[in-house]
């Protein structure tokens, strides 16, 4: 057998280089391998990843997206611990590595509701991705808190109890059962809920610092403060996280309506059940 085969100069290769919002911070030992200039190389999709991303099971769990980005990014040797911060900008460069910086998208005109299609470049979205500058601490009766963002597997795994949440819901809206039966459903959706919010609440936090100055890290400790903590320290918590994460939301960008001309903000969401289609 050849050794080397001599088709191997035209297998894929990096097409584009991408410096992470998070510069390789927030993600554990070994699970990547950042360059000298920190950045990493980009390949475009094979067929197999393609497939992997038209399968809606492998997108509901999240290992359609795992595989592709090891795939198209060899440097990352475990997508799960990536913190979301660095998702969107890797998904985007996967998909100019692979269709090229333009993407369609399509709105409706808030004034004559039209169907516009625009096209979108996903190398200015790409620039203007930043980190949330997770240095900043919050202090709330006297204990100081400072957070980071999630990995890929905690937001997967709130993604699918939220979607559990909602066919419960769904349950709850039968006519057809009984009251005991919806009473025992609402307990288990309640209970879920709950168990959610907590534990996103904890695993975005890094530690909490006591009035005595004992620095706090361990999740099973955390996890037990949120369950115990009043409902305004929470709410306090959980605003001051979402100002960190909106502090660095891109604007909408404007378009006008190619029938009537009216300018209006296109709001820009990444489904990735359909964002990895080429341009048509």
């Amino acid at each position: 057998m050849q050794s080397n085969n001599p088709l191997s100069k035209h297998f894929r290769h990096p097409t584009i280089f991408l410096k992470l919002p998070s510069n390789g911070k927030y993600w554990p030992p070994g699970s990547i391998m950042l360059t000298a200039t920190g950045e990493l190389g980009v390949m475009p999709m094979t067929a197999k990843d393609e497939i992997m991303l038209r399968t809606p099971d492998a997108l509901m769990n999240g290992q359609g997206v795992v595989s592709v980005i090891e795939s198209c990014i060899p440097e990352i040797k475990n997508a799960w611990a990536m913190p979301t911060i660095d998702s969107d900008a890797i998904l985007i460069a996967i998909r100019i590595a692979t269709y090229g910086q333009n993407m369609d998208m399509d709105s409706n005109c808030p004034n004559c509701q039209h169907d516009n299609r625009h096209q979108l470049d996903l190398n200015t979205i790409l620039l203007n991705n930043r980190s949330p500058d997770y240095s900043k601490t919050i202090e709330v009766e006297g204990l100081i808190f400072k957070f980071k963002p999630l990995s890929y597997i905690q937001s997967t795994k709130n993604n699918i109890a939220n979607f559990e949440q909602q066919k419960i819901m769904q349950l709850l809206m039968d006519d057809n059962l009984d009251a005991e039966t919806r009473k025992a459903q609402f307990d288990i959706h309640l209970q879920k809920i709950i168990d959610s919010n907590i534990n996103i609440l904890t695993f975005s936090t890094e530690s909490i610092t006591s009035e005595s100055g004992e620095v706090v890290t361990d999740k099973e400790f955390i996890a037990e403060f949120y369950a115990n903590a009043n409902n305004g320290t929470i709410k306090t918590i959980q605003e001051s996280m979402q100002k960190i994460l909106d502090s660095v939301k891109m604007p909408s960008p404007r378009v006008q309506c190619e029938e009537c001309s009216t300018e209006y903000n296109l709001e820009v969401a990444f489904d990735y059940a359909n964002f990895f289609e080429p341009l048509s």
